[in-house]
């Protein structure tokens, strides 16, 4: 599903990425776990298409991403890349279900269609009675609930998620993280996490480590 080869990746004078090849296989859940600086999070963002490498390839589903032109990335981006972060940036003058829709409206889909597969995902994660409810109103998990919802909204083949529940109290973090993998088996997305936090990347597929730039072998 994703493979990248010789990432690298620097700012000024700092090599944050060393020549980083990587490859996930289709509905795997694959952990990056690592220091702070280490580089997980420019890698993610890399492979999400969210910024460029220096050089370097990705190819996500067969497409070589950076290839495609302006528009056509952030269509493509839009339509096959979904995003989870530590906070959540939810709109907060909009309610749950309106959240989830945005992305499936900026795809062109219709209202009725949008808000129909949103409230779908939002019951699928227990959120059903918490539709029209705004941010303020909901708690730091239903809030991560809700920014996941919307990463799905657009059927993605990749789920990327950085430091997902870094935000989030002990028994919050353990449900976000067993809602990775019922999403897995449920939709078949292909999951990538950068974490901290071992327990999560213990219940992996696979886990890969990285310190100053480059994965450990």
């Amino acid at each position: 599903m994703i493979k990248a080869q010789n990432i690298t990746k620097s700012f000024g004078n700092l090599r944050v990425l060393k020549g980083i090849d990587f490859e996930a296989k289709n509905s795997e859940v694959l952990s990056i776990i690592g220091a702070s600086g280490a580089g997980k999070s420019s890698l993610l963002q890399i492979l999400g298409t969210l910024s460029y490498p220096d050089s370097g390839k990705v190819f996500l589903d067969g497409v070589d991403v950076f290839t495609l032109k302006s528009d056509a990335l952030s269509d493509f981006r839009n339509k096959n890349i979904g995003f989870v972060f530590q906070f959540h940036h939810l709109l907060p003058e909009f309610t749950a279900l309106e959240n989830v829709a945005i992305p499936a409206l900026i795809a062109k889909s219709k209202m009725s269609d949008a808000k129909e597969r949103a409230a779908d995902i939002l019951k699928f994660l227990g959120l059903e009675d918490r539709l029209t409810h705004k941010p303020s109103e909901l708690s730091g998990g239903e809030q991560q609930r809700v920014a996941i919802a919307r990463a799905l909204i657009n059927r993605p083949a990749v789920l990327f998620a950085d430091e997902p529940s870094g935000n989030l109290d002990t028994n919050t973090k353990k449900e976000i993280h067993k809602l990775f993998f019922d999403l897995r088996d449920r939709y078949g997305q292909t999951i990538i996490i950068v974490t901290h936090d071992r327990d999560l990347a213990s219940m992996s597929d696979r886990t890969l480590e990285m310190k100053d730039g480059e994965f450990l072998v």
